[in-house]
């Protein structure tokens, strides 16, 4: 059933009722339509969606035919000030699952904005959490997820975290207290965790069940160790909240989820990623910590091989960024794409979740709920005509021979390889599957530390590899 009401929420009933009628009414062409649904349904989309991102509507035309043929109202939100006491009405899951906002409540009719308002499903999921009359009206995807995200956050947000220097060791136990299982205190021991994790500077750390309870570990340099229990009163609470906030279902503990969780230290925002993957004894929950991306020139690379990289960026090749785990090769590889991310060139992404949100990049998050894993991504990333693509990390050798074959296209790719050192890579290179893959480097990034990275062009690479 789980896969069946998150595949369910991708499609747009109100669109599969009236495609036909955009076509007798000539706003697209017959075969645009047939070309959208081939697409939509391939990689399990929205026809809606594919209908704007490809230019064969636009999407204010589009949201007007709907108003005038379901004589449902078409409210903007861009401008639009929401009733904050009416988002207890929808949580945050489904507000995102539904892309359905409350805007006001009049007498016990609750006005609703929704992408799909012919979605009977959403609509007595919502009757049913909100125990009242609903009115929908029609509104864009993407501005209903905006204000979600506008709206939502402050409610569902872990809180703004202030690091002093000055202060003695901070111990996040210092804030437990066994009997208080409020939302509040369970949000306050989420973020002492954070906030002690981030003044050790620990950028990994994991939550899982032992005999006296749920046991915080963080990692650094590769070793794991324990800061603590949560004893097993809060274990539920505890675990239901961090899902709440990393918009995750928290109902869920038999199968894998990933989300991401926004918080601010010392005023800047920070992201981190949550696994939860069950085991037989219960969920074992990872979280991974990302700073912002720097500008290439404050990552300590020297001018000159920073220009290596950018001519690299010119050209058709792979740009391959190299370190051990947690050397901070994704944030290498966000200052690269933030760099370069500019109008007249389609930069793309593949990413199991986006850290950051890059302006002019066009990201792209894998969701194996709804079968868009990396095999369907590889098959359909073509379609759309990147100049730049930016591929997570290969796992398998037919990634590795697709992401090969698009330099021959030429494509520029960009990917992360894990090797400890400079011996572990040429060991791994060795291997005769990454013969034609060192053939098209063109750059390579390897990040010893924070303070050593080095920056290998195309000649020195062929010299290094011969």
């Amino acid at each position: 059933m789980e896969n069946t009401s998150q595949t369910e929420f991708v499609r747009n009933k109100t669109l599969e009722k009236l495609k036909y009628d955009l076509v007798r009414d000539g706003l697209i062409k017959y075969e645009d339509l047939e070309t959208a649904e081939q697409v939509a349904s391939a990689q399990n989309v929205n026809i809606g969606q594919v209908l704007i991102n490809s230019n064969i509507i636009e999407e204010k035309t589009l949201l007007k035919f709907l108003e005038s043929k379901l004589h449902i109202p078409y409210v903007d939100l861009d401008d639009y000030s929401l009733d904050k006491k009416c988002l207890g009405y929808i949580n945050i899951n489904n507000a995102i699952k539904y892309k359905v906002i409350p805007l006001f409540e009049i007498e016990g009719i609750l006005t609703v904005a929704m992408s799909d308002p012919l979605d009977l499903f959403a609509i007595d999921k919502i009757v049913e959490d909100a125990k009242c009359e609903i009115e929908p009206v029609i509104s864009s995807e993407s501005a209903v997820l905006k204000k979600i995200e506008e709206y939502y956050k402050s409610e569902n947000s872990v809180g703004e975290i202030f690091i002093d220097e000055n202060q003695p060791k901070f111990d996040w136990r210092e804030e437990l207290h066994e009997e208080d299982l409020s939302d509040e205190h369970i949000q306050k021991l989420i973020r002492s965790i954070i906030k002690q994790a981030i003044s050790e500077d620990i950028h990994e750390l994991f939550f899982e069940h032992v005999p006296e309870g749920l046991s915080v570990n963080f990692k650094k340099n590769a070793q794991i160790y324990s800061t603590g229990e949560i004893p097993p009163i809060l274990i539920s609470s505890f675990i239901s909240r961090l899902k709440t906030l990393s918009n995750l279902d928290p109902t869920v503990s038999e199968l894998p989820q990933l989300g991401k969780l926004s918080f601010k230290v010392d005023d800047i925002a920070l992201i981190a990623s949550i696994s939860a993957f069950p085991t037989i004894h219960g969920e074992r929950i990872s979280l991974k910590i990302y700073k912002p991306p720097k500008k290439l020139s404050q990552t300590g690379i020297e001018s000159k091989k920073i220009q290596i990289i950018k001519d690299s960026l010119s050209e058709p090749g792979i740009i391959l960024v190299c370190g051990s785990g947690l050397s901070g090769k994704t944030h290498m590889v966000y200052s690269i794409l933030s760099e370069i991310a500019t109008e007249n060139k389609n930069v793309m992404t593949i990413e199991s979740i986006t850290k950051y949100n890059l302006e002019n990049v066009n990201q792209c998050e894998l969701n194996e709920h709804v079968g868009f894993n990396l095999d369907k991504a590889m098959r359909f990333i073509e379609f759309q005509s990147p100049d730049i693509l930016y591929f997570e990390g290969i796992n398998t050798k037919e990634g590795l021979d697709y992401f090969t074959s698009l330099v021959l296209k030429n494509k520029t790719l960009i990917t992360e390889f894990l090797a400890e050192n400079m011996a572990d890579l040429m060991k791994k290179f060795g291997l005769s599957e990454f013969s034609m893959f060192k053939s098209l480097l063109t750059c390579m990034i390897f990040i010893h530390s924070k303070e050593s990275i080095e920056v290998f062009d195309k000649a020195a690479l062929d010299k290094y590899f011969s």
